[in-house]
């Protein structure tokens, strides 16, 4: 009791378990073991370190994530990603434990946009569908009609009615490009991304000359000057899979680099670039996806701790958005 009060006060405090771990200790296998006696899932985005994928039960980009945290069986899902993925899977699973190794792991875009704000942005427009990208805060979602991830979005627009006027948010970009992509005239909200808006235009440029037989492949979360020079254009695990398939040995890589190394394992024999951005950084790393440890994702599992809670209401009226674009996605094969 005296150990769980300590983590419980040191969470408070940092967001993580701040607890030392035997430096002796193999990790993979404890955590392994945590897994089996707890029934426990561990869901790791693409964008997580690579130590972290490899101990995952699953990886994938938002669509797969909450496709299966809403088809798991465990009693536990240990989320390592950042908090608006670990909040859709308590939506999913209201009755379920959902961790989060670190409940600092925000997200930028989903910062971008503040429900309250959202919400008089959408009083001004009564008549529009809400179209958010799962993106989002929890409370954002129970503002929006349809929910969308980048591997479904252009199926979740072309399925709302042409007369029916749409509120896209809050990726500014992945709007602008949906708007070119379906013809429609959509109501974007001015939100970005960190990781996608500071990718070099002239560094990938260069780039491009000194690789010229090398594809350069993008994001929709990149800026549109940026998707006009891509050879293609798609969510995480449409970039993963155009590589594998594409007989281009060199790729060119615009989104977080984390993707990188599931590319690697996949086709060893080719070579993957991560695009520059604007800093001085080699690559392009999400700040609060590395947040999560493998060091915290056992201190994690141990202890149960950090949960995520969510006020009933929230789940109540937020989930509804998830079940229609997850019942669209199934409805189109995806």
């Amino acid at each position: 009791m005296e150990e769980l009060t300590l983590a419980t006060r040191d969470l408070n405090k940092n967001g993580f378990l701040n607890l030392e771990v035997d430096p002796t200790l193999d990790l993979v296998a404890e955590i392994n073991k945590l897994k089996k006696e707890k029934n426990a899932i561990v869901l790791a985005h693409y964008y997580q370190d690579a130590e972290i994928q490899d101990i995952a039960d699953y990886i994938g980009d938002s669509l797969g994530l909450s496709q299966k945290a809403e088809s798991t069986d465990a009693d536990i899902i240990v989320f390592a990603g950042v908090h608006f993925m670990a909040e859709t899977a308590k939506m999913l699973n209201p009755s379920k434990k959902v961790l989060l190794p670190d409940l600092k792991a925000g997200c930028s875009l989903a910062d971008s946009c503040p429900p309250h704000l959202f919400k008089k942005f959408k009083d001004k427009h009564p008549d529009h569908m809400v179209v958010s990208y799962i993106n989002c805060t929890a409370e954002l979602k129970t503002l929006t009609d349809i929910c969308c991830t980048s591997t479904n979005a252009v199926h979740i627009i072309e399925s709302i009615p042409k007369e029916t006027g749409i509120i896209f948010a809050p990726d500014k970009n992945l709007g602008a490009y949906l708007q070119k992509k379906t013809g429609r005239d959509l109501i974007l909200w001015n939100g970005t991304c960190m990781v996608h808006e500071i990718f070099s235009h002239e560094k990938i440029t260069k780039l491009k000359i000194r690789h010229p037989n090398a594809k350069f492949i993008a994001h929709p979360e990149c800026e549109p000057h940026l998707l006009e020079m891509a050879d293609f254009i798609g969510s995480t695990t449409g970039l993963l899979n155009y590589t594998k398939d594409d007989e281009a040995t060199e790729f060119i890589v615009a989104t977080e680099v984390g993707i990188i190394h599931q590319m690697q394992k996949a086709s060893p024999d080719k070579t993957f670039i991560p695009a520059p951005p604007t800093n001085n950084c080699a690559c392009n790393e999400c700040p609060h996806m590395r947040l999560n440890t493998l060091e915290k994702l056992y201190l994690c599992m141990k202890h149960e701790l950090p949960e995520v809670h969510l006020e009933d209401w929230v789940v109540k009226e937020g989930r509804t958005c998830i079940d229609k674009m997850l019942d669209i996605s199934k409805k189109a094969g995806l």
